[in-house]
């Protein structure tokens, strides 16, 4: 059909008017309703996904954005940590043993970036320092020649200097015994006992880094904790960081005996407290951590099965619990103790959780089994949590890992 003059002014006209209603409505839902894009890392596809996801200011509505998903760049993501700049995100491939740096852009779109290769192999932790120069990941072998499945060794520590634009480097020098990584050892002269890291995390004032362990008794993985040993010992490693980046283990080198399979960690934003659960006991022990040296505080019971922790700006702590498809939302004291304030059925299997970086009162959960996201709110008459509107929220197959960054839009 061929349209004459008047006709092409006319539709012109109309087609001017439809971009520009359109353009108003995206730039007003970018503006307005998103103040957050969530990264969901999930393993089942080869290459592994990001789902990215809009949080609704106004409901905590979760919705993916129309270009999600993007591929993770390797196999099997399992871990994700955003930069406090809230510019990169960095995503663990552990089947390819690589960390890959992803541009995030003011659309929450990610930008593959550069990718490293981790010190040893299977790497399943890592976490950044406040200040952005350093990402520490966690590998399961340490990179020793006859180290494998079939002839495990002790894992490993290593540390990723970052410049200006976030790019990581090689891991960096340790010793010539190490060359580029801590050896995590169940003592300082015990290299043959099997060390398996689960955990890593970095203390906000930058001074210090842990690492939490297990020597299992019978063969399992951390990637279904179900199939774990009954009866194990559990390590917590505390580093100190020295000015150039490198660490020094405390306690002359020794591991802390922690319970039996410590899971998860997280720290208080004055680097006073770290909150350790425990997988196979089914409790959260706080440790006093002001003088770098954790030391016993208290403990209390979580759910069955804890896998993550996250504490929110207002000093809730939230578990979630992998064995009964709960998620426990605790207060914090100035002393470190903690007391329940809830438990909160979630999808099956829940492997992280995470409260909106926009810091609304939003939290969710990754359900692992149940192929989908929690979410709730914090009540502002009760302090209770509700169901966010709609949830549950599906992903892709076997999400394992949460990250996010706040975005601009404002809040009603």
């Amino acid at each position: 059909m061929k349209f004459g003059k008047p006709a092409q002014v006319a539709l012109i006209a109309t087609v001017a008017l439809a971009t520009a209603t359109l353009f108003t409505a995206c730039q007003q839902y970018t503006s307005t309703l998103t103040v957050d894009f969530l990264y969901v890392a999930t393993n089942q596809q080869v290459p592994g996904q990001i789902q990215v996801y809009e949080v609704n200011s106004e409901s905590g509505v979760l919705r993916p954005i129309p270009t999600s998903p993007f591929p993770s760049g390797g196999r099997n993501p399992v871990a994700e940590v955003v930069s406090p700049n809230y510019l990169n995100l960095y995503v663990i491939n552990e089947d390819d043993n690589d960390i890959v740096q992803m541009g995030i852009g003011t659309d929450g779109k990610l930008y593959p970036q550069n990718t490293v290769n981790t010190a040893g192999s299977f790497p399943v932790s890592e976490a950044m320092n406040a200040q952005g120069n350093y990402l520490y990941a966690v590998d399961t072998y340490s990179p020793i020649p006859s180290c494998a499945a079939t002839n495990p060794c002790p894992g490993d520590l290593a540390v990723y200097a970052l410049d200006s634009t976030g790019k990581p480097s090689s891991p960096i020098f340790n010793s010539d015994a190490h060359p580029n990584y801590w050896p995590l050892q169940a003592s300082s002269t015990d290299s043959k006992t099997v060390v398996t890291p689960t955990a890593v995390n970095a203390l906000a004032n930058g001074k210090y880094v842990y690492v939490t362990a297990y020597n299992p008794t019978t063969n399992s993985t951390t990637t279904n904790p179900s199939n774990s040993p009954t009866s194990a010992q559990g390590y917590l490693f505390a580093f100190q960081v020295n000015s150039n980046g490198t660490l020094t283990q405390l306690n002359n080198g020794q591991p802390i005996l922690s319970g039996i399979l410590p899971s998860a960690m997280a720290s208080d934003p004055t680097s006073s407290y770290l909150y350790v659960a425990d997988n196979k006991l089914g409790q959260i022990t706080t440790y006093s951590v002001q003088s770098g040296m954790p030391t016993v505080v208290a403990t209390a019971a979580s759910g069955s099965l804890p896998l993550s922790m996250s504490l929110d700006t207002v000093g809730n702590l939230y578990v979630a619990n992998a064995g009964d498809s709960t998620m426990k939302m605790y207060s914090t004291s100035a002393s470190g103790t903690l007391t329940l304030t809830g438990t909160y059925a979630v999808g099956t299997y829940p492997v992280a959780v995470l409260p909106d970086p926009h810091a609304l009162g939003f939290i969710y959960t990754a359900n692992f089994l149940g192929n989908n996201m929690s979410g709730f709110q914090i009540s502002r008459n009760s302090g209770t949590l509700v169901n966010t509107q709609n949830s549950p929220y599906p992903s892709m197959v076997q999400p394992t890992a949460i990250a996010g960054v706040p975005h601009a839009g404002s809040i009603h």
